[in-house]
């Protein structure tokens, strides 16, 4: 039985974060919107309250019902979950005189389970604009800062624990943040620390059987790291009853068709590659705004992807390489009826195709499909490769979309990942490509006037794509990827680099 924590979530920018760091402790947990049942089994071992950007003074300010959590469970409050509890439970909260938002000075003032193993003093992050000026009966102070008498607390008169904390102990920049949430986890909570890639392979593949049975699955596969993990397990599973098509769009990287085709090949997967580009190159002429092109080339997959599905007998599920924070987008704090962003994995398939969906790594985080992939075999060259955008390349594109441009693109984009890779900085950088411009100027090669397009070279530093800086590549790196990509690539006269961030800036260009 795997071992479980759910976080509600009251609408806090750091949800995820926790859930983060909660697996990295290797304890499995779901985030839940705060108005969802909580079901209670022998699973579940604690509840995290997360913070929200409400007022717990507010007239409409989410609640849930700690007091019936604690005769259960016990309960960690962060922030606003702590101002919560806090005021349940008869204590006061009120308006801080200013915002406090930034880094604060924490002291532990009593020695606890949740800060065992903590220097007394640290650094903590704090992000709010309420504070709690007294503490219900029966609560006890566990620590301060410089300018909030309770920055920490706990109760010893429930039947569980409730502790509250009015920082952020899941952002970075909390130092100790880790060790209190893994101190909840296994003094408090008395988590074991058991769930791992290989048990939750086995776990999946067991699961995956229950579920399918003898039915056939089809898959769409990008030859992205979502997708291979996911058909993997499924074959793991089902064998060849899961067929997987792999479609050239025409707009992927040099070579990448073969090569991804290949690898499913020593995968064992049974995948068929259809060559569509033309069909993509005539669905996207005359196509210049990026809207119009995700479009274009959204559609022209279903219908190949819908095509080539018909051909296949008895397919019972469709299979998706849906991650965790495209369930969680999905769904909004403020009730089931408002969506924050669609399903992009599933959104727009034909609804005539009647399928059931099998999604194996739906609860998973972006890192936590890598580390599986790496269990499972997949090489490491296609787990760790850089993100890749659904349209590829024709949103690194700008304007008009040709098979020419593509295969310029493709030769330049070509040299800078290898030469990413041959200076030892793929790893280093979290994602990189060539973006080719409208844009024409003048050079001169040998005694020759050139008038040849120009591409922009793009490297950013990330951790999740939220946000992302631009990587500070060596000056003599850039020097040689730029005369590689002139010398080499017939078409191309100058080369620059993007050194923008995001935000404001997008990683992509469109």
């Amino acid at each position: 039985m795997t071992e479980k924590i759910i976080i509600l979530d009251f609408g806090s920018q750091y949800t995820q974060l926790i859930a983060r760091v909660v697996r990295e402790a290797n304890v499995y947990c779901e985030i839940l919107p705060f108005h969802n049942d909580v079901v209670y089994d022998a699973s579940l071992k604690g509840i995290i309250l997360s913070g929200s950007p409400f007022s717990v003074n507010e007239d409409k300010a989410p609640v849930v019902d700690i007091d019936s959590m604690l005769k259960k469970l016990p309960v960690l409050g962060i922030c606003y979950g702590a101002q919560l509890g806090a005021k349940l439970f008869g204590g006061h909260v009120a308006k801080s005189d200013k915002r406090e938002y930034g880094r604060a000075s924490f002291t532990i003032t009593k020695e606890n389970e949740l800060m065992q193993g903590m220097p007394t003093i640290s650094q903590v992050w704090m992000s709010h604009s309420d504070t709690i000026q007294e503490l219900p009966q029966g609560f006890e102070l566990l620590g301060t800062t410089e300018s909030i008498p309770v920055a920490a607390f706990g109760n010893h008169t429930a039947a569980h624990k409730l502790f509250g904390l009015q920082f952020h102990p899941e952002v970075y920049h909390s130092t100790e943040g880790k060790t209190i949430i893994k101190n909840f986890l296994v003094n408090v909570c008395g988590c074991t620390q058991n769930w791992t890639p290989a048990h939750f392979i086995t776990d999946t593949v067991a699961a995956l059987k229950k579920q399918l049975g003898n039915s056939k699955v089809v898959m769409g596969l990008s030859g992205g790291v979502d997708s291979t993990v996911a058909a993997t397990l499924i074959h793991r599973a089902i064998g060849d009853n899961l067929f997987g098509i792999f479609v050239d769009n025409g707009l992927l990287r040099k070579n990448e068709f073969e090569q991804v085709l290949n690898t499913y090949d020593q995968l064992g997967l049974n995948v068929k590659g259809v060559d569509a580009k033309k069909y993509f190159y005539e669905k996207l002429e005359g196509k210049v705004l990026p809207e119009e092109k995700r479009k274009a080339i959204g559609n022209a997959f279903i219908e190949i992807f819908d095509q080539e599905a018909h051909t296949l007998t008895d397919i019972s599920f469709l299979g998706q390489g849906t991650i965790y924070p495209d369930v969680i987008e999905s769904v909004s704090v403020h009730g089931p009826s408002v969506t924050i962003k669609s399903h992009h994995n599933v959104g727009g398939l034909p609804e005539t195709m009647k399928l059931k969906l099998v999604e194996p790594l739906r609860f998973l985080f972006k890192d936590e499909v890598r580390k599986i992939g790496l269990e499972l075999g997949i090489p490491e060259d296609m787990i760790n490769r850089h993100p890749f955008p659904g349209p590829g390349l024709a949103i690194r594109i700008l304007g008009e979309v040709t098979e020419d441009k593509v295969r310029l693109l493709q030769d330049a984009d070509s040299v800078f990942i290898e030469s990413l890779k041959k200076f030892d900085l793929y790893n280093k950088v979290w994602q990189a490509g060539t973006i080719l411009l409208p844009v024409k100027s003048v050079g001169v090669m040998g005694d020759e006037r050139t008038y040849e397009f120009t591409v922009a070279l793009r490297a950013v530093t990330s951790v999740d794509g939220m946000t992302a800086d631009w990587s500070q590549l060596p000056y003599e790196f850039l020097a040689h990827v730029s005369n590689e990509i002139i010398n080499n690539v017939k078409g191309i006269n100058r080369v620059v680099y993007d050194i923008s961030s995001k935000p404001p800036a997008t990683i992509e260009w469109e």
